[in-house]
Formats: structure tokens, sequence, C-alpha cells
């Protein structure tokens, strides 16, 4: 299998050279910037044997044809789009990398019983118009028309910036597929957390995409004068709350204790104090709560247990609290057969396996409506990801190709 991981990891580089920030990697949906990675990605698809085409909402699509023309295709993927300064990697290795595996079945004439479909999906991240899995949701057909009329920051629709982008808003589902021609998705990604490296692994198989909810905590106390105040009669907001935010990272270790490992994490990641002085005591605080995991039950045990645990801190230091939900997915599991075939794939190739949940969301959520799913993670260099310190080693990557090529000549669909 002579995959070229220096191409792969030098095609990565040229896709990160197309955005909109001189000094960084911004790459946004239906930018000028995503018209020349298309149009190099498709031009990448071509020269690996593919036919390639734009779709109806912007998907880069690549189809290398089966032994028996038109027969279901095993679709391979990411996105290509990026948060604002961005690593060079998220994304753009999984397109890259499919493409190179389809290259080297071309170059030894080989043709597969199933057709392989190499997606880049337009937008993932959400950044410019604030819905994600765009792409990947059109490919299911699931896309909501309401969000063609959410503006971006100038003021740009997305429907008058899908027709400047010379899409028609109207064509939306063409470019849904059909269930049953497609066999399976599977994405190859960077892990975009530390385990990998940890446990000196180059790839690990993912068993889910984490379920999360998101969540407004507000807590209001008194504000009163820093110097006047007694400690015993204090209604402090925010020493509440830094006694919540304590709790909660208290219960999320206690849940990953030996024997009860669930893989829950918890993250308060916005906290905002009023007033705000230095001579007055804190009168409200808002923070957020963002509880994921791998299973919907582990997830809602955790965020109960920790919504109840701050209503009790609020009544005992006897200030008030509201909680208000602002988001919430379900958890994504991968087709527990994809994951063996991944497994097969990891020790052919002299690896040891391990499997871990994916935190972050990925195309793959949007996919599940239509196919089961799969992923390979490649280690990041201390899990650094949405970021430009992200980085992968050549051997990394190389060590993920391979697994995916494996994977792709062994394949059996599941379903």
């Amino acid at each position: 299998m002579p995959l070229d991981a220096r191409r792969i990891h030098d095609r990565c580089q040229q896709l990160a050279q197309l955005s909109e920030q001189p000094d960084g990697l911004t790459r946004v949906f239906l930018s000028r910037e995503q018209r020349a990675a298309d149009d190099l990605v498709l031009g990448w698809m071509r020269e690996a044997g593919m036919d390639a085409r734009l779709d109806a909402v912007g998907n880069c699509v690549g189809r290398y044809e089966s032994q028996e023309p038109g027969r279901p295709c095993l679709m391979l993927g990411s996105h290509l789009d990026t948060v604002r300064d961005a690593g060079k990697y998220d994304g753009m290795l999984g397109v890259v990398t499919a493409i190179e595996c389809v290259a080297e079945l071309a170059r030894s004439g080989t043709r597969l019983p199933f057709a392989i479909e190499v997606v880049g999906f337009a937008d993932e991240e959400g950044v410019r118009f604030g819905a994600t899995l765009l792409g990947s949701r059109a490919v299911a057909g699931t896309f909501d028309e309401r969000v063609l009329d959410t503006t971006d920051a100038n003021g740009m629709s997305m429907r008058d910036a899908m027709t400047a982008f010379g899409l028609d808003p109207s064509r939306i589902g063409d470019a849904t597929r059909r269930p049953r021609d497609v066999l399976a998705y599977v994405e190859l990604h960077i892990e975009q957390g530390p385990v990998l490296e940890s446990l000196q692994l180059p790839v690990g198989v993912v068993t889910a995409i984490n379920g999360g909810n998101r969540a407004s905590i507000e807590i209001r106390g008194t504000a009163g004068h820093a110097g006047t105040v007694p400690m015993s009669l204090r209604r402090d907001a925010l020493a509440a709350a830094a006694e919540c935010v304590l709790a909660i990272e208290r219960m999320a270790r206690e849940m990953n204790a030996e024997g009860h490992a669930r893989d829950v994490v918890a993250t308060v990641g916005r906290l905002e104090v009023s007033p705000g002085a230095v001579n007055v005591i804190p009168g409200s605080v808002r923070f957020t709560l963002d509880v994921r995991a791998p299973t919907d039950a582990a997830r809602d045990d955790a965020r109960n247990a920790m919504e109840r645990e701050c209503r009790a801190i609020a009544t005992r230091r006897g200030v008030e609290i509201a909680i208000a939900p602002l988001w919430e997915a379900r958890t994504t599991v991968c087709d527990p057969e994809l994951q063996r075939q991944f497994d097969r794939a990891v020790e052919a190739e002299g690896l040891r396996v391990h499997r871990l949940p994916s935190g972050a969301g990925h195309d793959g959520m949007a996919i599940i409506g239509i196919a089961p799913i799969g992923m390979l993670f490649v280690r990041c260099r201390a899990g650094i990801s949405h970021n430009p310190a992200e980085a992968v080693e050549v051997a990394d990557v190389e060590a993920g190709a391979r697994t995916l090529m494996r994977f792709v000549r062994d394949f059996e669909p599941v379903r």
C-alpha cells in the first residue's frame, strides 16, 4: 500500500493557504476561499480517478465507480470549512486522506464491489451563519430551509450568499442521498484531544460522538459594600457560583473514577459577574454549563446531578438560582460492526487497538440519518485543535491512511 503520507500532509498545508486571514486560517461557507478550496479538491479528486462535482449545497463530491457501475457507495469524507484562526488538519485531513486512498486504488487498477464516494462537506463548523452541519444535513435530507434567511455579520442572508456563489437555494434537495445508495459513512479525523498521545498510539477507533447539553445558570444574591457588610450576613453570588463550579468539576471526576468510568466531561466556559467592581460584593453571576458523554443515560444522569447540587448550594447560601437550557444533542453511536472492522484494520497494521469517544461534533451526526457511521481518530500533538498550533506527525498520518486503506479494501456492508 504505497500511500503517500507526505503528499497528504503537504496538501493540508496547501488548503491552509486558502484563508481570509493573511496571518492565519479562516475559511467559511460560501466564501471566495471556499471556492478556491473546492477547485483544488475537485482537481485532486479527478487526478485520483474520480468523477467530481460540486453538489447543490456546495459539497465537493467525488465518485470512484464500482466493478458494476451504479452500485451503492461507501462514503468517506470530512469538512473543508474552518473555525476562525483554525488549525490545518481539522476536517481537511479526512478529505485529503480519503482522496489518497482512492488514488491508490486507481493506481493499482482495483475496483471494489461497491463504489466509493469522497465528500468534502461545505459547512460543518457553522461559523458564518451560526447553523452547523449544513452540508451533511443537505446530504441526509434534514436541511432546515429556515436557516436560508439567517444573516452573517455583514447582513447578507444565506440565501443571497448561495446565489452569489452560483448555487440555487431552491435546489438544495438535489444534494439529498437515499439510504439505499449509501452503505456506510466513514470519517478519518484528528482526535482533537490528548488521549491517544497519552497512550502513545497513532490511531484510535471511535465508539460514539458524544451527546451534549448546555445551560445558562444565573445566581442572584445581594450586591453590597465590600467594606461594610459582615461576612456572616453576605449573599455573595460569586462565592456561590464558585462553589458550584468546583462541585461540577468534582462530580465529573468522581463519575469517571475507576468502576464508574462513563467518560463524562463537564465544563464551565463562561462566567459573567455583576456589577463587577473591585469594592462591591457581587450581586449576580451568570455562567454556562456544558456536559457531554458518549451515552445519553450517563449524560442525563450527570447533568441532573450537577443541577441538583447547584440548587442545593444556592439554598444553603441563601441565594436564588435559575437554570435555563440552551442546547441539546443526542449521542451518535458508531456502528458496532464498523468499529470491529476498524479494530481488525488497526491490528493488521501492527498497531494496538484503542477505542474512545469523540467529545467534538462531526458530520456523522447528520449522516447517521441515512447510513451507519464509523470514525478513525489520528493522534494530534498535545491534543490541540481549533488553534493555529494544531499539528500532526507524518508518521501518524501514514498510520491513519494505511488503516483507512485496509478498512476500505476489506469493507463489508453492515446492513
